[in-house]
């Protein structure tokens, strides 16, 4: 990576005086950060693919739970396949940005049972 593409300052690299820190993370967290996305994920990679076991699995609202499958489509982590005519059903299946979160999705899992499975130790 070229300094002029990202210039280093004192605090890291990204910073900038007028705005947030430029960062790949936070444009990640941007396509896929909020709570039911990443449970959504979790299923698909389970192998669940259909709206309502989604829905079953994760507890998300009906609302919330197509809103954020449509903005996974969007992005182009999931994409959406019908299985049925009459009436019209879709599945949903990850893409191969989706298949690349796998490994995140598994660390984010392991830091979840280290660390957020009993309370922190201070």
């Amino acid at each position: 990576m070229s300094p002029k593409a990202e210039p280093k300052l004192e605090h890291g690299p990204g910073l900038r005086p007028d705005a947030p820190r430029v960062c790949s993370i936070a444009d990640a967290l941007d396509l896929v950060g909020e709570r039911y996305s990443l449970l959504i994920l979790r299923e698909i990679a389970f192998g669940v693919h259909r709206f309502n076991d989604i829905r079953h699995n994760t507890g998300a609202p009906r609302e919330t739970l197509a809103i954020r499958l449509r903005r996974l489509e969007e992005v182009g982590v999931i994409s959406r396949r019908r299985y049925s005519e009459h009436p019209p059903r879709d599945e949903y299946l990850l893409t191969e940005a989706g298949e690349a979160l796998l490994p995140v999705l598994g660390q984010l899992r392991e830091w979840g049972e280290r660390f957020a499975a009993v309370p922190l130790r201070r």
